[in-house]
């Protein structure tokens, strides 16, 4: 009975907010699509109706987060949060999408990387779930598996690391084909960009100087090691006509490369998380050895305390496009692993559950960005750079029921005893946010109100990304015809 009763949803007196405009109207649901979008909407029969008011509330689009890392082994650990505990604190906080990355071992398959990671997920999702794919070695065979990935698989994304030496990291003769690859498939490129080379240099540098900790982490891999990386990628994707997009940019000199690059009509996108957008490196030199390790990831955080008003007035001016949180969380004993060495910390912070209220905070009630644009970072552009839209990302006939009440007005304390993350540490912690998640809508059904669950593990979908997304390649089309 439960289950057909979710099956019809009627969202009353909200304002749907889309990335375009916004409007006053009820929201009908059914079979876990917006059948009806309008003011009064009057479904019949009301029997087996549910009825959620959100009346003074925003109706927003469910968050996309297009950064996570769930259950992922890295660095001599595994992340914390599974697919069932990630996925399940998103939905807390407003997300109803995640993209997750499958990352195979240099000199392994690509397709068993993905096969394995869908395993991992299909049993455990609470909300929907898409997979981009690492390119960590460069063969003929890694060509013929993007292919097969991209025409079978349903992904349109591959990932490059520029850093992890000897780990992932590809060169830039290796990038070049990458990116060659993508553009003839019709997938966007992703890339992290750091150095490598002059990381590893780095940290030899300040081992021999005898700094072990934390700072450590930040003062090998400095803010010219992230720009110079940025350049020298959106170059080779430039090369090649491939569109690119910048995973967790971290830095103002990254951030800037990246605008300026657009300005000069590149296609390019960047992606700023919660974390580069809601706190700072200056915690790597708390006193604290545990605080300061919980924050160190890759590339770090900077201890140039305007980085993220600075951030957040460039993707409230679409300078950035989407926002991530590369959501990959080790607790205090992980993190101790590199208690006498910084370069053996797992890299990793978290963010799935705390992005839309930090980007609400910093970015709407400071009067940076409007309602609009908020839908636009959290949701909509992920949905049009991934080929999701308009499935995924707006609020229209159609369209998956993947819907959030939004009440802009209340406050929320982020708080590691309160969240439903599976880590004992909290990068927000204290941070008091104004708008807050009422209840969360995936596929139709009503998983998550006034602080309670209704998730059944598995329930959420793997989601197939066409390629050759409309919103990224009519340009780069366009550009090979002239």
């Amino acid at each position: 009975l439960q289950n057909l009763a979710q099956q019809r949803l009627l969202i009353k007196g909200g304002k749907v907010v889309n990335d375009d405009c916004s409007v006053v109207a009820d929201v009908y649901v059914e079979d876990g699509v917006v059948q009806q979008v309008g003011p009064n909407l009057n479904p019949e029969p009301p029997a087996g109706l549910v009825v959620l008011d959100a009346t003074n509330k925003l109706v927003i689009p469910g968050g996309i987060d297009t950064h996570t890392h769930m259950q992922f082994p890295f660095m001599g650990s595994r992340s914390k949060d599974d697919f069932y505990t990630g996925t399940k604190a998103a939905i807390a906080g407003g997300t109803t999408m995640i993209i997750d990355f499958a990352i195979p071992q240099k000199g392994c398959s690509l397709i068993e990387a993905f096969d394995r990671w869908k395993s991992w997920a299909d049993p455990k999702v609470c909300c929907d779930y898409a997979l981009h794919v690492a390119v960590t070695w460069w063969s003929n065979k890694v060509k013929e598996e993007m292919k097969s990935l991209v025409q079978n698989k349903g992904v349109n994304s591959f990932k490059m690391f520029m850093a992890y030496k000897d780990l992932y990291m590809v060169n830039d003769e290796e990038l070049y084909a990458a990116f060659s690859c993508c553009k003839e498939l019709g997938a966007v490129a992703q890339v992290h960009a750091e150095n490598g080379e002059l990381i590893a240099q780095g940290a030899k540098k300040m081992l021999a100087m005898g700094i072990t900790g934390p700072e450590g982490h930040e003062l090998c891999r400095p803010e010219d090691v992230e720009a110079e990386a940025t350049q020298r990628a959106i170059t080779i994707a430039n090369a090649v006509n491939c569109p690119l997009f910048v995973v967790h940019v971290m830095s103002k000199s990254a951030a800037r490369v990246i605008s300026n690059a657009r300005r000069e009509g590149k296609v390019v996108y960047g992606e700023p998380i919660a974390a580069s957008l809601g706190t700072d490196g200056t915690n790597y030199w708390n006193k604290d050895w545990a605080h300061a390790a919980a924050y160190v990831m890759g590339p770090p955080l900077r201890p140039d305390p305007s980085t993220p008003g600075f951030l957040m007035n460039l993707l409230a001016n679409d300078d950035l496009s989407v926002t991530g949180t590369d959501n990959c969380t080790f607790d205090i004993c992980q993190k101790a692993l590199g208690k006498d060495d910084f370069t053996k910390i797992p890299n990793g912070v978290n963010g799935v559950e705390d992005r839309m209220s930090v980007i609400w905070e910093k970015g709407v009630y400071s009067g940076k960005m409007d309602e609009n644009r908020f839908v636009a970072v959290t949701s909509t552009n992920a949905a049009k750079i991934f080929n999701l839209y308009p499935k995924k990302g707006r609020i229209a006939v159609g369209a998956d029921a993947d819907i959030v009440i939004w009440d802009p007005k209340a406050t929320r304390t982020i708080s590691a005893k309160t969240h439903h993350q599976a880590n004992n540490f909290n990068i927000f912690e204290g941070m008091i946010c104004h708008g807050v998640p009422v209840a969360t809508v995936s596929r139709g059904k009503v998983v998550y109100e006034g602080g309670a669950f209704n998730v059944t593990a598995g329930e959420g979908k793997y989601v197939s990304r066409p390629p050759f997304p409309p919103y990224v390649y009519k340009r780069v089309r366009q550009r090979e015809q002239v």
